[in-house]
C-alpha cells in the first residue's frame, strides 16, 4: 500500500479551526503517515503554525510536521522555533526558503533552505526527518531548468532526508525530474505533491504564482463545465486520481495530498484509488 500524507494549513477564525477539525477527523480515517502544516502564503501565519501542529498532534494524534521557513527570522528565532517543535514531539520538519512575509522589509538571517536544513542538522542531529521542497516544472524564480536542479541537490547535500514536489498534472515532467535527480547523484525518496481540484477558478491562481502548468486538455475541460460543480468535481477527481495511479506505477514513493483544509476533494481522489 501506498504511504499517504496531508498537507493543512493554519486556521485564523472559529469558522476555518472548526473546518479543520472536520477536515482532520475524516482524512485521519485513512491512516495518514503524516500531516504537514504550512506557513500560510507569504509567510503571514508563522504564529498560527506551532499552534496547529500542536492542536494537529495532541486532539488528532497525527505525526505533524511544521513547516519552516528561513526567510525573515533571525538565526536565534528559528532555533527557538525548533526547541519548541521538539518539545511539542515532533520528529519531522519541511525545510523550505518560503517568501518574505507581507510588509517585512528584512530577509532574515538566512537567505536558502539548504542553510535552514544545515542549521536543524547542526543543532538537533539525526532527530528531525527534514523534508525540502521540489519543483518537477522548475521553481518560478530560478535562472534555469539546470540551475533549479543544482540547488535542489544542495539542499539534500545538506542533509535533506526526502523532498516532497510542488503539485503537478504531467506525469511525465515528474518523471523527468527525479531521473535528472538521480543522474546528479541524487538517491532520496521524491514524493510527488497531489492537489485534488474542487474550485478551477482557484486552481487557476494558484497555478500562475505557483508556476504550476495546468495541462490544455485539462484547462479546456474544466473550462467546458462553467458552473457546473458536481460536473468539475467528478471530472477533477477522476483526472487526479488517474495522474496518481499512474505515479505510482511509475516508481512514486509515496502520494501527499495538498487538502487546502478541506476533506471531499482528496476524499474522492482516495476512494478511486481503493
Amino acid at each position: 500500500m501506498t504511504p499517504i500524507s496531508f498537507e493543512f494549513y493554519p486556521p485564523k477564525s472559529d469558522e476555518q479551526r472548526a473546518q479543520l477539525d472536520r477536515a482532520a477527523k475524516r482524512l485521519g480515517a485513512h491512516a495518514p503517515e503524516y500531516v504537514s502544516c504550512t506557513f500560510g502564503a507569504g509567510g503571514s501565519t508563522l504564529s498560527y503554525t506551532s499552534e496547529t501542529v500542536r492542536h494537529l498532534h495532541q486532539q488528532h494524534g497525527f505525526d505533524a510536521a511544521p513547516h519552516l521557513s528561513c526567510v525573515g527570522g533571525t538565526r536565534e528565532e528559528i532555533r527557538e522555533l525548533l526547541r519548541l517543535y521538539r518539545a511539542i514531539g515532533c520528529r519531522r520538519i519541511v525545510a523550505l526558503r518560503g517568501d518574505l512575509p507581507s510588509g517585512m522589509g528584512h530577509p532574515g538571517d538566512l537567505r536558502y533552505a539548504a542553510e535552514l536544513v544545515e542549521l536543524i542538522r547542526a543543532d538537533h542531529g539525526d532527530h528531525f526527518r527534514i523534508e525540502v521542497g521540489a519543483y518537477p516544472e522548475t521553481h518560478p524564480q530560478a535562472d534555469s531548468a539546470v540551475a533549479d536542479l543544482r540547488h535542489f541537490k544542495t539542499k539534500v547535500d545538506a542533509g535533506a532526508d526526502a523532498a516532497i514536489t510542488q503539485y503537478f498534472y504531467n506525469a511525465d515532467a515528474y518523471f523527468r525530474f527525479v531521473d535528472d535527480t538521480r543522474a546528479l547523484g541524487v538517491d532520496v525518496p521524491i514524493v510527488p505533491g497531489i492537489m485534488p481540484i474542487s474550485n478551477y477558478a482557484q486552481l487557476r491562481r494558484f497555478s500562475e504564482a505557483c508556476g504550476a502548468e495546468i495541462p490544455r486538455w485539462m484547462d479546456k475541460r474544466l473550462q467546458g463545465f462553467g458552473d457546473d460543480a458536481k460536473a468539475v468535481r467528478e471530472f477533477a477527481a477522476d483526472a487526479v486520481a488517474a495522474l496518481c495511479r499512474r505515479l505510482v506505477a511509475g516508481g512514486a514513493p509515496a502520494l501527499h495530498f495538498y487538502t487546502l483544509n478541506l476533506a471531499r476533494p482528496t476524499e474522492a481522489v482516495l476512494q478511486r484509488l481503493g
